[in-house]
């Protein structure tokens, strides 16, 4: 009897270790995959009833969760109160269609409560019998910046960055054409769903982000600061020098004549190569680009963040300069046509390169994670992304920088008791039209901000650097540096 007992006791000793190593599987190694499994309902299930934690700027609750009257299955409802200027940043939370996008995917962990980060609160909420809630991010965005930068392109298709130089913060980041999107959030699905379709249809593309995402652009002579870093650094010339700057220059293996912008001479045909960047002459830059061969160009490219990884935390498109053994695709790379193609943050960081020093600063978002009573969990530290260029370089092209700005082509850039530092930029798009660009940073001799606009043409309108993208960089740099 006694072994007939021991035997159950055994039995039953064996099933209760196989329920808890099953158990600790599920919990520690499944639950995971299993929450992350399309086919699992619970997560959506869950996410109805959760109090989602808001997104914040400057104190204000950008996304906020507002709760429900008699809500039987979903008991929040998402809120943007300045829906419009910020949705290109924080994207949407919409839990009746299942879709997540911008900061609300990225964050998403923080934001319902379930990050790792936030392990203590929810076992207090679990302790003290509170309702759960998700935690607060708290972002670097400047509102008056980003306002400033929203309006000046209202109507307009195009892309704003603003840059912390020393820091990396974004202090803008601005799309248009963009969305609201409480419409894609509202109560009605069937109506959300329609919403949404006509956005994703829509031939003006307002829920790509422009900034840092989408098709990315051409940057045509705003792409001349890399190719200066990289001559200066290989020794080919130096700002006083004078060099040889033709109407137009023949390409290697073509019958194409590359020419200066509408046909004009640059300067006396022979000016200093401050001179030529200043007056963004195209041919001695495209000879330069010959001389230096791509893989130098390349290299430099990729000093300054082409082709790295970067995430924001949202997902940033690589820029690029394709592969070439052609020295006319060479040439045109150099003053940023060929294929080359960038976003309007990677050029907003060549301009913090030359302002930093060559150092370039990882840009970031998100200031600061925050539990459910706002108290900082998690403060992002500035870090270095990349070094660009030696401290020398960097000063000269900022001289030249200035002098575009003082003589050149980004006049319009000026403000008053402020020297600005720029680049202008006129891109062929392929389309019988041209995108404008500045680039650009202030004060110079004391670099805070920099920045980046670019103004995206229509079929067959043409646009220009300086007259176009000059007058709005200058307006954001004044709102950013509190210059009335």
């Amino acid at each position: 009897m006694n072994q007939q007992i021991r035997r159950l006791m055994s039995a039953m000793a064996l099933m209760v270790f196989s329920l808890l190593v099953a158990a600790t599987y599920l919990q520690m190694f499944a639950a995971p995959k299993l929450v992350a499994d399309s086919r699992n309902p619970r997560p959506i299930f869950e996410s109805w009833k959760r109090d989602r934690g808001p997104i914040i700027v400057a104190g204000n609750e950008i996304a906020m969760s507002e709760k429900e009257d008699g809500a039987q299955q979903i008991e929040y409802q998402r809120v943007y109160p300045e829906g419009r200027i910020f949705a290109p940043i924080t994207g949407y939370a919409a839990v009746r269609l299942g879709q997540y996008t911008g900061l609300e995917l990225t964050d998403s962990a923080e934001l319902d409560g379930t990050s790792d980060s936030l392990w203590t609160q929810r076992i207090e909420d679990l302790l003290t019998g509170r309702q759960p809630r998700g935690g607060a991010i708290r972002l670097t965005i400047d509102p008056k910046i980003q306002q400033t930068a929203f309006d000046a392109l209202e109507g307009r298709r195009g892309a704003v960055v603003v840059l912390d130089v020393n820091s990396g913060e974004i202090k803008a980041l601005v799309s248009q054409p963009t969305f609201d999107p409480n419409q894609i959030v509202q109560k009605d699905a069937k109506e959300a769903r329609k919403v949404l379709a006509a956005l994703q249809e829509d031939p003006d593309q307002p829920l790509i982000n422009r900034a840092i995402a989408g098709d990315r652009y051409p940057p045509g002579s705003v792409f001349k600061i890399v190719t200066t870093a990289a001559a200066l650094k290989q020794g080919l010339v130096t700002p006083d020098q004078n060099i040889d700057a033709p109407v137009s220059i023949p390409l290697p293996g073509t019958n194409v004549k590359l020419q200066n912008y509408g046909g004009e001479s640059c300067g006396n045909g022979h000016p200093t190569f401050k001179f030529a960047f200043a007056d963004s002459c195209n041919t001695p830059f495209a000879k330069l680009g010959m001389d230096l061969g791509w893989d130098a160009l390349s290299e430099q490219a990729k000093a300054f963040g082409f082709e790295k990884d970067l995430a924001i935390p949202l997902k940033v498109t690589q820029s690029v300069v394709p592969e070439t053994n052609s020295k006319a695709q060479v040439a045109q790379s150099a003053i940023g046509q060929f294929n080359v193609q960038v976003t309007p943050l990677q050029v907003a960081m060549l301009s913090a390169a030359v302002a930093n020093k060559g150092v370039i600063m990882k840009p970031f978002l998100i200031e600061s994670t925050l539990n459910r009573d706002l108290v900082v969990q998690k403060t992002t530290e500035p870090k270095v992304f990349s070094k660009a260029m030696d401290a020398k370089t960097a000063s000269q092209i900022k001289d030249m920088m200035v002098e575009v700005v003082n003589n050149g082509t980004g006049t319009s850039a000026r403000i008053p008791g402020v020297q600005v530092a720029g680049k202008t930029g006129t891109a062929q798009s392929g389309r019988g039209s041209s995108h404008a660009w500045f680039t650009g940073f202030a004060p110079a001799d004391a670099p805070q901000l920099a920045v980046a606009v670019v103004l995206e043409a229509k079929d067959n309108e043409y646009l220009t650097g300086g007259p176009d993208a000059g007058p709005i960089a200058a307006k954001i740099l004044k709102a950013g540096l509190n210059e009335n």
